[in-house]
């Protein structure tokens, strides 16, 4: 047991060693966490923890030995012979797979071979059905008024009887000229006055305009959040650079609100952006 800790405080120490050196080298080239960010394209949150010797936190054993190596060529520094001191990688684990009778196999394939000819019959029949039926059905309702009758120009008394009939007509034209109206559209759902998106991993803390909260904690890379007018009051962003908002769908600059790489500003009832008051 002491022995183990022993071993663990060495590591610890070891650890903590290089990354004060990676620190000294990095300050050495007047270089900020946030440049070194951006030209490696590390976190900056992971890269302070690989100058603080704390490399458990700095994610899985293979991404910090492949962290390392992209931090010590930038500052011109050798850490292969640090990997021993990266977490270690736990190997894949292996599965057993139970092997399948022929007999087996051969009802599997039938199965799946009858599944396949049931779903094409199942479509393919309604399908066949549809193409064969006539293209125009005939309303037999309308059939007898489409139709002159033969005997229209015998006697001028029978040529004026569709003349009595004439205001009958006028109703039936209002209705369907009354069904032909376009029907008015759904109103379009609001825009949300405030939307970000998480192009990197990052946190938040979302307040309500009454102090409550209404998001606290880590948000994954790629994903959004969309607040409505008067939900938000105020907003603290982590890992600002890897961030993108926008009020009212134009874009806003959060330069004014960033102090090392975390934003800090107020929303109006309206959802634009604003400084904090003290």
């Amino acid at each position: 047991m002491q022995d183990d800790q022993f071993q663990f405080a060495a590591s610890m120490s070891a650890t903590a060693e290089h990354g004060a050196l990676l620190r000294t080298a990095r300050k050495a080239q007047g270089m900020t966490l946030q440049d070194a960010a951006q030209r490696t394209r590390i976190p900056m949150r992971t890269l302070e923890a690989l100058e603080l010797g704390e490399w458990d936190r700095a994610g899985a054993g293979v991404f910090v030995r492949g962290q390392l190596r992209s931090y010590g060529r930038l500052l011109g520094l050798d850490t292969s012979g640090w990997m021993e001191e990266a977490p270690a990688v736990e190997p894949p684990k292996l599965v057993s797979h139970q092997r399948t009778p022929m007999a087996q196999r051969f009802v599997d394939e039938i199965g799946r071979k009858l599944v396949y000819v049931v779903i094409t019959l199942t479509i393919g029949i309604p399908v066949w059905l549809m193409a064969t039926r006539s293209p125009v059905a005939t309303l037999p309702g309308e059939t007898a008024s489409l139709e002159v009758p033969k005997t229209a120009a015998s006697t001028p008394a029978q040529s004026a009887a569709p003349a009595q009939h004439a205001p009958e007509s006028q109703p039936r034209q209002a209705v369907a000229m009354a069904s032909m109206a376009p029907v008015p559209g759904q109103a379009g759902v609001p825009a949300a006055a405030l939307s970000i998106r998480f192009d990197g991993e990052s946190w938040m803390q979302a307040y309500a305009p009454d102090g409550s909260v209404i998001e606290k904690g880590l948000v994954k890379a790629g994903e959004s959040r969309s607040f409505a007018s008067g939900q938000l009051g105020r907003i603290t962003l982590g890992n600002a650079s890897q961030l993108h908002v926008e009020h009212a769908g134009q874009a806003v600059d959060l330069t004014p609100y960033i102090r090392s790489d975390v934003a800090r500003f107020a929303v109006s009832s309206d959802g634009t952006p604003g400084s904090v008051s003290n």
